[in-house]
């Protein structure tokens, strides 16, 4: 199964109070290249995003985003420091007293000193308790690229499929033509060699066969055809490998399926061969393309 490069995947986790978004998107590389933008609270933990998606992702250029968020319908929890309350009191009896003001000290007054309550730690605030929310908004982020991957990758599949079973209809095509060219060559020499002949020039028959054929063996393309057919092979069941490399092996599986074109367009000698091999490397060239997107 092919997995595409370009992909995106995000995801949403709400709990405690707290709101995670993570986001993944990913492009062509040669290799996994992994970009990561945390909130400060999180930078402890770049680490283990990193090592996360790379264990997912072999190929690929990509960047994570997370984002990290307090609930606004969440109360955060307010709590009163009672010697703080007691200690701003007697500074203001003090400050009252020694001012000469008869107005008692209110609960107003008081309240100007923000310090007089505590909040209570949030989940927000804690590294250790925000990082279980976040790896699990994160998870479900890279599957849903992953998914997405996937389908890209599907498509590209059929794609490549449809191209290679041009490319046989192509090559057997190729093949009765190359039968009756072969012939035609070893006619050609031998008429050659007869007209030569006919000039009272001594000659072995017997040799002269033997050349001929070696001469006509140097421009056989069988064998090529026959490669040709086998890499169309393996190219076709590496689609539906599961294994990791894939995009790799078609790589190589492509770089084979070239040589033995243009081989094939070199051998052959033939004006409508070499038509039918310019369609055959136009297709190839397409999926060469496509394959830079490969995982």
């Amino acid at each position: 199964m092919l997995e595409s490069m370009t992909g995106y995947g995000s995801a949403e986790r709400i709990e405690n109070g707290i709101r995670v978004l993570a986001e993944l998107r990913s492009v062509n590389n040669r290799f996994a290249e992994i970009s990561v933008k945390l909130p400060r609270q999180l930078s402890n933990f770049e680490l283990e995003v990193r090592e996360l998606v790379r264990s997912r992702f072999q190929r690929g250029k990509i960047s994570v985003f997370i984002q990290v968020q307090a609930d606004r319908d969440i109360q955060i929890p307010v709590v009163v420091n009672p010697s703080k309350v007691q200690a701003y009191r007697t500074l203001l009896e003090t400050v009252r007293s020694e001012a000469g003001i008869d107005a008692p000290v209110s609960l107003e007054h008081l309240l100007r000193f923000s310090e007089i309550f505590d909040t209570e730690s949030s989940v927000a605030d804690n590294s250790e308790l925000l990082w279980p929310i976040v790896k699990q908004a994160l998870l479900e982020a890279v599957e849903a690229m992953k998914v997405m991957r996937r389908k890209e990758g599907d498509e590209l599949s059929l794609d490549f499929a449809g191209r290679i079973a041009g490319i046989e209809t192509t090559l057997a095509g190729i093949t009765r033509l190359a039968l009756d060219n072969l012939e035609q060559i070893r006619k050609r020499l031998a008429a050659k060699v007869e007209s030569v002949a006919g000039k009272d020039i001594a000659y072995s028959r017997d040799r002269l066969e033997i050349e001929l054929v070696l001469a006509a063996d140097k421009l056989d393309i069988t064998e090529e055809l026959t490669r040709f057919a086998s890499h169309n092979k393996f190219f076709l069941e590496e689609l539906h490998n599961d294994e990791s490399g894939t995009g790799r092996k078609l790589n190589f599986l492509l770089q084979e399926q070239l040589r033995e074109a243009n081989t094939i367009a070199s051998k052959s000698q033939n004006a409508e061969i070499s038509q039918q091999i310019v369609h055959v490397k136009e297709e190839l060239e397409k999926i060469r393309e496509q394959l830079q997107n490969i995982e």
